[in-house]
C-alpha cells in the first residue's frame, strides 16, 4: 500500500512538468477576470437583497478554490483510461438527477430546472452536458470502424446514429421536460458536432439537425413562457419596454453605453436596478459597459485562443476517445459563448443562457473548472512537442 501512494505522489509531481501551461495559464487569466468583474456586475445587487456586496464575489471564491482543489488530483494524475468508466458513471448520474430534477425540482421564470440541495442549488442539465460529452466520445471511439465502414450492413447507421441518437435523445427529452430550450439547444449542437467528429455520415447528421429543430419548435409552441421571449425578440421595438423587453432593452442601453473603452471598472450605471440580477445571464452587458468594445472584444479573444488551444490539444490527443472529449468540451464552451452574446446582444431570443467563467452560479462554475480539468489531464499524454 504504501509502494502504491509513493508511486501516485511521484506520478502527479510529474504531471505538473507535463500538463499543457498555455492552456492552463488562460484558464486562470479567465478565473481572475470572471472574479473581479463577477464583483462590479454583482456589489450593488447583493448589497440591495444581501445586505453585503461581496456576498456574490465571496461564492464565487468559495466555489472557485473548491472547484480547483478538488480538479487538481484528476489534472494532475488521471490517465486517459479512467475518463471512459467516469463517463459512463457520469452518464447514468445525470439521468438519475434528471429524473429527480423533474419530481422535487424548484421552479423559476416559467422552468423547472434545479435542485436544492441544502445550501447548494444544482441544474442537472449542465452536468448531463459534460456527461453527453464523455459518454458520446467513448461510444464513438469504440466503434469507430463501423461508423466509417462503407458495407451496406456495416453498421454506420446503427452505430454512427442510433446509439448515440439514443444517448442524445434520452437526455433530450429530461431537458425538454424542464422546459429547458437553451439547454435543449445546446445538447442538440453538441451531439451533432461530437458524432460529425466521430464520423457519422453528413446526411445523417441532417436528418439529426432536423429533429432538434423539430423538438425545439415543439417546446416553443407548447410553452407560453418560450413564446413570449420568442415574441419579445421578434417585435422588441413594439413590445412594453417596462414588461418582458425590459432586461434586454436595459443590456443593449449598457452595451450602447460603454463605447471603445468603457466608463471604467466599477462605475457601471446599468447594474444599480437597470439589468435585472447582472451577475447572471447579462453579465456581459456589464463588461461592456465598464470597459467598452475594447475590452469584451479582448475577453472574447481569451475565449477563442483557450478553445483554439484546446483543438490544438484534442488534434494531438493520445488516442480517438481522449481527442473527442476534448473536441467536445472545447465546442462547448464556443456554443456556450456564442449563445451567452447572442442573447444579450438580442440576435436571439432570451433563454438564459450562462457565460462560461463569468455568471452567477456556484456549481456552473464548479462543471466549467471540471471539464478544464479533464483537458489539463488528457494534455500530460499529449503528442505535441512543447
Amino acid at each position: 500500500m504504501r509502494e502504491f501512494w509513493s508511486n501516485v505522489r511521484v506520478q502527479c509531481a510529474q504531471g505538473w512538468k507535463r500538463i499543457d501551461t498555455p492552456y492552463l495559464l488562460m484558464v486562470l487569466a479567465l478565473l481572475v477576470f470572471g472574479a473581479a468583474m463577477s464583483f462590479s456586475a454583482s456589489a450593488v445587487y447583493a448589497e440591495q437583497f444581501y445586505g453585503e456586496s461581496t456576498y456574490f464575489f465571496k461564492r464565487y471564491l468559495l466555489f472557485a478554490l473548491l472547484a480547483i482543489a478538488a480538479t487538481l488530483p484528476f489534472a494532475l494524475c488521471a490517465k486517459p483510461a479512467f475518463w471512459r468508466f467516469f463517463g459512463v458513471f457520469l452518464y447514468a448520474f445525470s439521468i438519475f438527477l434528471l429524473l429527480l430534477v423533474l419530481l422535487i425540482g424548484t421552479v423559476g421564470g416559467g422552468a423547472q430546472r434545479w435542485l436544492v440541495l441544502g445550501p447548494v442549488t444544482v441544474q442537472p442539465s449542465e452536468l448531463a452536458k459534460t456527461a453527453l460529452v464523455l459518454m458520446l466520445a467513448l461510444v464513438m471511439s469504440k466503434h469507430e470502424r463501423e461508423i466509417r465502414s462503407k458495407k451496406r450492413r456495416g453498421g454506420s447507421f446503427r452505430y454512427g446514429v442510433l446509439l448515440p441518437g439514443g444517448l442524445i435523445a434520452l437526455i433530450g427529452v429530461l431537458v425538454a421536460a424542464e422546459k429547458h430550450i437553451s439547454g435543449l439547444m445546446i445538447i442538440g449542437m453538441l451531439g451533432v458536432f461530437v458524432m460529425f467528429l466521430g464520423g457519422t455520415r453528413l446526411r445523417y447528421l441532417a436528418w439529426m439537425a432536423g429533429a432538434v429543430a423539430a423538438a425545439g419548435s415543439v417546446l416553443i409552441l407548447v410553452s407560453s413562457y418560450a413564446q413570449l421571449r420568442v415574441d419579445t425578440w421578434l417585435h422588441i421595438e413594439q413590445v412594453d419596454p417596462l414588461g418582458s423587453a425590459w432586461q434586454t432593452l436595459q443590456g443593449l442601453y449598457a452595451i450602447g453605453s460603454g463605447g471603445l473603452f468603457g466608463v471604467g471598472f466599477l462605475n457601471g450605471r446599468q447594474k444599480h436596478g437597470y439589468v435585472s440580477q447582472p451577475q447572471n445571464d447579462f453579465i456581459f452587458t456589464v463588461i461592456c459597459e465598464e470597459l467598452g468594445f475594447v475590452g469584451a472584444l479582448l475577453l472574447l479573444l481569451l475565449f477563442a485562443k483557450l478553445i483554439r488551444r484546446g483543438f490544438h490539444i484534442a488534434a494531438h490527443a493520445p488516442d480517438r476517445f481522449s481527442a473527442l472529449v476534448v473536441y467536445g468540451i472545447s465546442l462547448k464552451l464556443a456554443i456556450q459563448t456564442a449563445l451567452n452574446v447572442a442573447v444579450v446582444t438580442n440576435s436571439m431570443p432570451n433563454t438564459g443562457v450562462s457565460l462560461p467563467f463569468f455568471s452567477s452560479g456556484g456549481t456552473f462554475l464548479a462543471i466549467q473548472i471540471f471539464e478544464m480539468g479533464i483537458v489539463l489531464a488528457i494534455s500530460r499524454y499529449s503528442t505535441h512537442k512543447r
